[in-house]
């Protein structure tokens, strides 16, 4: 049985210490990259865990050139956390639910779904995009937890973001493809938001709002750019009436049963952290 060692667990329950000004700035940019968040020896366990999963659950066999320009993005993998008793572990860790419960202000959070996204050697860009796009829920309290599973330095096409582009309506009609990053890129230029370009540490995470504009350069390197991502909600998010297509497909795929006007409360959408009072 692959267990995970104490020093692991501890980490993943760990709190973290957010300063005001941290809080600060997320609440004004909608997106922060915190260091240290897991340690070397952390990240390297979860790192051949999550490898093993999405080499086993992976269905994609088709060369890089065949694909579109969505999958030429990444491999993505859903909801790891149903399949693999140690990922569910990191998913589900208070450590990382209590920094989006904090940077939301929120009263706690419940899980929308995790992903893996590994960006395969020569794989190419990620589109700029807004994720609630896709999300059929009511208010903007969403953030997702950016995990780099290495150090990512730029080659290897780290997330970038539009530092404040939460504020922009333009461009949250698109899904992720060569139109979005044509549209959203066209619109951010005539903007003041900056654009953020920046390589990860190994242990760094960045945290993002469903509705802040981000994008990922190509991966030119041989190697594959490994990455989990966990997505948060207000454990209070009521499911609102889908706007489109994959807003449809993702309640009932993220929220099965859910009903809409009512708090999410399906069992793949636990509450991982709680607080009594901000």
């Amino acid at each position: 049985m692959f267990a995970i060692p104490p020093e692991v667990a501890a980490a993943l329950r760990q709190p973290y210490a957010l300063t005001p000004d941290q809080i600060a700035f997320y609440q004004q940019f909608r997106f922060i990259k915190l260091k240290q968040v897991f340690d070397a020896d952390t990240l390297a366990f979860f790192n051949e865990a999550i490898s093993r999963r999405v080499a086993a659950m992976n269905q994609e066999t088709r060369p890089l050139a065949e694909r579109s320009t969505y999958g030429k993005a990444f491999l993505q993998l859903f909801n790891l956390w149903q399949e693999d008793e140690i990922v569910k572990e990191l998913v589900l860790s208070p450590r990382l639910a209590q920094i989006a419960t904090e940077l939301m202000q929120t009263n706690g959070v419940r899980l929308y779904h995790d992903q893996a996204l590994f960006k395969e050697g020569g794989g190419g860009i990620t589109p700029w995009h807004a994720d609630q796009y896709y999300w059929p829920l009511e208010t903007d309290k969403t953030i997702t937890a950016w995990i780099p599973l290495q150090a990512t330095p730029l080659e290897l096409g780290p997330l970038e973001f539009s530092a404040g582009s939460h504020q922009i309506v333009e461009g949250r009609e698109l899904e992720i493809g060569d139109e979005s990053e044509t549209i959203i890129q066209q619109r951010l230029r005539v903007t003041d938001f900056t654009h953020v370009i920046e390589p990860f540490d190994c242990g760094e995470i960045s945290f993002h709002s469903g509705w802040v504009f981000h994008r990922a350069g190509a991966n030119r390197t041989d190697q594959v750019r490994k990455v989990m991502t966990i997505i948060y909600m207000d454990k209070d998010m009521v499911l609102k009436q889908p706007e489109n297509d994959n807003q449809v497909n993702d309640w009932h795929t993220w929220c099965p049963g859910a009903r809409i006007g009512e708090v999410i409360n399906s069992p793949i959408n636990p509450i991982i952290y709680q607080n009594a009072v901000l």
